[in-house]
């Protein structure tokens, strides 16, 4: 099944990064025929811009088609994240042909040449602006429903080419009718809102790349989903392992009676790891087992009083995992610490602070990272 959905997503973002190629290739040419025709470098780098998204396209069905390599022994988590570098090589390319637009826009306004704009020139300008930003919503959609970076960057690079070419209609038409050129200086600062785009849009694969939070509505849905699943009383540690748009793996602990066999236990988990996939397409590979007490009714008290404990020092977010052996006199219990420069001292405070109360206990805790809500 995982399978299937991999060749199908990869199918999809193929098609559609073919039908940009397309698009391109034909607006380029009729573009710098045109820009060469009315003398406008407005129009020329345009088409240029235009061969520079068909690039794009290219690199994505590339690192689409490399992405969807099954996992081998040198790489068994497979070769999804090579998606994350298409996407940065086409915001480099962004990232280029802004340059490139505002040197050459500065050219022009240092070395200024008339224009000559025909009606032709015009309506085929105009049929460019609502080509690109069809095409650029296009992919920006089709980018969104199956995941991919990479179409979505391209996706937007093309609108930002319906603007260019939206910008060289409104340059024409205030030199035909007040006979002052203005399209170089339009050029500039497109090219400058080119290179912010190209810039965010490598900032946010690179950070992709580094490893994000994944998102507050998955955590918590996924976290859900497994503690619907009978005899789970809690689920915590979740920890989300990115390789790529369709390759989410994950670990957690969950909380169980200490009465359970490992017979049951092992019914828990695969149940567990069968329901997030097939709710979430998510691949839970480690479950990690916290035991709850049931034989000893002062474990409530215990619990409640080490809890207002811990809570009392800022940046304790949780204190999961909790378990009293009254006869062998130890407490067992882990802390979530918010992300502060001395999450160190908050846990051994708190810990400290835990000893303090239960002096007669060995006091066992560990410090967890709130890696998802």
């Amino acid at each position: 099944m995982a399978d299937s959905k991999v060749v199908t997503r990869g199918r999809v973002i193929i098609r559609t990064s073919i039908i940009g190629i397309v698009v391109n290739i034909l607006l380029a040419g009729f573009k710098m025929v045109v820009g060469m025709i009315s003398g406008s470098i407005a129009i020329v780098l345009d088409a240029v811009n235009n061969l520079s998204d068909a690039l794009s396209s290219v690199i994505t069905i590339i690192g689409t088609a490399l992405a969807g390599k099954a996992p081998d022994k040198k790489h068994p988590y497979g070769y999804g994240r090579i998606e994350y570098l298409s996407a940065m090589i086409i915001s480099i390319i962004v990232l280029y042909a802004g340059i490139t637009s505002l040197v050459e826009s500065c050219k022009s306004i240092l070395h200024p040449e008339p224009a000559q704009y025909g009606t032709v020139t015009l309506i085929i300008v105009a049929v460019a602006v609502v080509v690109k930003l069809l095409l650029g919503q296009f992919f920006i959609n089709t980018g969104k429903k199956v995941s991919s970076e990479s179409l979505v960057a391209s996706g937007t690079d093309a609108k930002f080419d319906s603007i260019i070419s939206a910008a060289t209609l409104v340059a024409a038409f205030i030199f035909i009718f007040s006979g002052l050129s203005v399209e170089a200086y339009l050029g500039a600062i497109i090219a400058i809102i080119m290179i912010k785009s190209a810039l965010e849009m490598l900032r946010d694969t690179i950070s992709e790349i580094l490893g994000e939070r994944i998102d507050s509505a998955v955590s918590t849905a996924v976290k859900k989903t497994i503690v619907d699943v009978d005899g789970v009383q809690g689920a915590y540690d979740l920890i989300f392992s990115d390789y790529g748009p369709d390759r989410v793996m994950a670990s957690v602990h969950i909380e169980i009676p200490d009465t359970f066999t490992a017979d049951k236990i092992d019914e828990i988990t695969r149940e567990i790891q069968d329901r997030v996939y097939m709710e979430h397409n998510v691949s839970i590979i480690s479950i990690g087992i916290y035991s709850v007490n049931t034989k000893d009714e002062k474990i409530t008290e215990v619990r409640n009083n080490v809890r207002k404990i811990v809570s009392s020092f800022d940046n304790v977010l949780q204190m999961h995992g909790f378990f009293v052996d009254f006869e062998k006199k130890n407490i067992r219990f882990d802390l979530v610490i918010d992300f502060v420069p001395n999450k160190t001292d908050v846990f051994n405070n708190a810990v400290k602070a835990v000893k303090e109360a239960y002096p007669d206990f060995e006091v066992y805790a560990n410090m967890d990272v709130s890696y998802s809500d």
